[in-house]
């Protein structure tokens, strides 16, 4: 809107007095400037939204009043404090920054829209899933296939759109991988698809998994954004796209000022997630963020750097599934489930070790840093 707003004082100024005078509005033209206006705008939004929300979400009674899976499991010496009773649904406060700073900073290209309309479905299905636990008072909530249905089904629209989109269509039918500059595959549009379902399904749930801890999901998410503020302003810029010989996509740089918001909005809410925490994201936000972090790779065309970045989330997720496949497999086969982990997501697992819930959160963005930076390192080592 600013932009939009800028460009037609600019307009309107042009031959007269007020031309000169207005000139520092050709600053809303960089998408830099933009940028850092919409991380800005996204932390101050949620630093004045964060207590309003909070004390609505308790007024309303949206809390945590059933026991946390991970201190029912038992083992949790290093635990100091329950989370019983903690305001959930703390993704609204996400949502709204996110958004609402978007709209306000970027161009309202194709991608950036797409981008936001995949956030309000995805904010939806999270929503619901927190209410039903609420109603439940249990941390079932909604039935696993239903999520993936309307994950899938999501990201099945997102990757026929791009590829039924002249502009967009090498997003699917072309195949990138980290360190090579070429496509490994091309006029694979079906091969294309299932990997653009797969970023976005696997991402939105990856970090759903992490949402365990108070600020693991969101500081994870902040640095991985931090990647995708660098490769979505690179991808968008056909001169430095050229140079580091990656695929350059065109209007992908007002992801750059998604991206930022991001940050911003994200910050802001780790501000109040930080231990102890006042309010959860729940899977309102981590749902979201996992999902628009995967809808980003996708348009970017590199969903596989994803991997790289986001390796906490991956290694989340991998524990989860193999805990899981090799409980049912030893149960079936021994009649008594084995476990690889002492608890599943690995979070837990170095819980149950002894460790505090604040060095688990510390080391595991340490690692996260580390896969950034691999991650950025795949822009030169090609």
């Amino acid at each position: 809107m600013f932009y939009y707003l800028s460009q037609l004082l600019l307009g309107l100024s042009a031959g007269t007095a007020w031309a000169e005078r207005l000139s520092p509005l050709r600053l809303f033209r960089y998408i830099t400037f933009r940028s850092a206006g919409a991380a800005v705008t996204a932390l101050v939004l949620s630093w004045w939204l964060g207590p309003r929300v909070i004390t609505r979400l308790k007024q309303l009674k949206f809390g945590q009043d059933y026991e946390d899976k991970a201190e029912t499991g038992g083992g949790m010496a290093a635990r100091l404090l329950s989370k019983k009773g903690t305001p959930t649904m703390g993704g609204m406060l996400i949502f709204t920054a996110l958004n609402l700073t978007t709209l306000l900073w970027a161009q309202w290209s194709p991608l950036i829209l797409l981008t936001l309309l995949s956030v309000v479905v995805l904010t939806g299905l999270g929503f619901y899933d927190d209410y039903t636990k609420i109603l439940q008072q249990s941390g079932d909530g909604t039935k696993s296939y239903v999520k993936f249905w309307v994950q899938g089904a999501l990201a099945l629209f997102i990757g026929i759109y791009l590829w039924m989109m002249p502009s967009t269509s090498k997003l699917i039918t072309q195949i990138m991988v980290p360190f090579y500059k070429h496509p490994v595959m091309t006029g694979a549009g079906f091969v294309g698809l299932a990997l653009t379902v797969l970023t976005i399904v696997g991402s939105s749930n990856a970090v759903n998994l992490t949402d365990g801890l108070d600020g693991l999901a969101v500081g994870c998410t902040l640095i991985v954004s931090f990647v995708f503020v660098v490769l979505t302003y690179l991808a968008g810029n056909a001169k430095a796209a050229a140079y580091l010989q990656i695929p350059y996509v065109a209007g992908a740089g007002e992801l750059t000022v998604f991206c930022a918001a991001m940050i911003g909005a994200g910050l802001g809410f780790l501000w109040f997630n930080c231990h102890p925490a006042e309010v959860f994201m729940g899977d309102t936000g981590s749902l979201a963020l996992g999902g628009a972090l995967g809808i980003v790779a996708v348009l970017i065309h590199q969903p596989l750097v994803l991997v790289i970045a986001g390796g906490v989330f991956v290694m989340e997720a991998v524990s989860v599934i193999l805990q899981t496949g090799w409980y049912r497999f030893t149960k079936q086969r021994y009649g008594a489930g084995r476990r690889i982990f002492l608890m599943a997501p690995i979070h837990h697992h170095f819980e149950k070790k002894g460790w505090y819930e604040s060095q688990v959160v510390m080391r595991f963005y340490i690692l996260c840093v580390l896969c950034a930076v691999v991650a950025l390192s795949t822009l030169k080592i090609r």
